[in-house]
């Protein structure tokens, strides 16, 4: 049940409240995408709406950080351990018989919306958690929900940066021996995430971004050394990692940012004495609170019927050979 909630932020202060908003009002977009609420404001009166849990957890979140605004400022550092320190996660949880609002997605071209409830489950996880695995079969639109994602963070301004990785397995990213910069190099690995970009935002404007810095595209390997503030990371075929390679990948985030690790467990390239570094991570991290993992199978796939009739034939064919 959506409800809404009036408060007040006292004292009416003017530099406090535009330190506690943010430019252009950035740190309350910050709360909305985190708790899943709308903020609206006139002054130092505010407006929160959403499902109970939401708001509740919202108007603690805002009274806590209005009141650090006499002291410090602001950041999305600030707003990120405040809501961490709240246990926001708890706070959100809702009796299993409590209807969900539908997640949609605008973009350019339209509403995005997750089909079934294993990908409406996948984008609330994507909006409310920083790091997130999507696992499954091709066709599932693991990888088109998280740009989806990252497009909506870009056009609201919650992150600076959208960066897609993926691993170079085929050419074991040694890439010097390819024409062209290092976008070009990469190019062939990264196209589903290309042809996803360009549908929701067009050629033209991806290039620009691309131009510009804003969209980056770089393989696994590159990743080393680097701390990724304000960004939303892509990394998609993940099962074609190392071990070494996720985890220097998942330590890279940092404050402000979303990753969404996809993949899928059953095509992967690594030659055979390799470990999949995606397989490795789902046991290493699997009861690590903060991090969200969503399992897609046969019956979430959207391409062709076919495809959802081959994937539940290898699927079968993989348990029989088990068993």
């Amino acid at each position: 049940m959506i409800v809404s909630k009036e408060i007040d932020l006292l004292p009416d202060d003017s530099q406090r409240l535009s330190n506690f908003c943010g430019q252009f009002d950035a740190h309350l977009r910050q709360i909305e995408a985190r708790l899943q609420v709308e903020i609206a404001n006139r002054g130092n009166q505010f407006k929160i709406t959403g499902t109970a849990h939401s708001v509740d957890a919202a108007c603690m979140v805002m009274h806590t950080l209005f009141e650090d605004t006499a002291n410090e400022q602001i950041t999305a550092e600030n707003i990120h351990l405040t809501m961490q320190d709240a246990s926001v996660e708890q706070l959100l949880e809702q009796p299993p018989d409590t209807p969900h609002p539908q997640v949609c997605i605008k973009t350019k071209f339209g509403l995005i919306r997750g089909r079934g409830a294993n990908q409406q489950e996948y984008l609330k996880k994507i909006m409310t958690h920083d790091i997130n695995f999507g696992v499954g079969p091709a066709g599932t639109g693991k990888t088109y929900l998280a740009v989806a994602c990252a497009i909506e963070a870009l056009q609201t301004e919650r992150v600076r940066k959208l960066i897609l990785v993926r691993p170079a397995v085929e050419a074991g990213e040694k890439l010097g021996f390819l024409p062209g910069d290092m976008a070009q190099k990469v190019d062939p690995y990264l196209r589903p995430l290309y042809d996803a970009l360009y549908e929701m935002l067009s050629f033209e404007r991806v290039e620009k971004m691309i131009g510009r810095g804003i969209i980056e595209v770089a393989p696994l390997a590159f990743m080393r050394g680097r701390t990724l503030n304000d960004a939303f990371i892509i990394l998609d075929e993940a099962q074609n990692t190392t071990v070494e390679q996720i985890k220097m990948f998942l330590t890279r985030v940092g404050f402000g940012s979303t990753a969404v690790v996809t993949g899928d467990v059953t095509q992967i390239d690594l030659p055979s004495e390799k470990m999949s570094g995606l397989r490795h991570v789902l046991e290493v991290l699997k009861d690590i609170e903060g991090i969200s993992f969503t399992f897609f199978n046969a019956r979430d796939v959207v391409r062709h019927p076919l495809v959802q009739r081959i994937v539940s034939a290898y699927e079968a064919y993989e348990k029989n050979k088990t068993t």
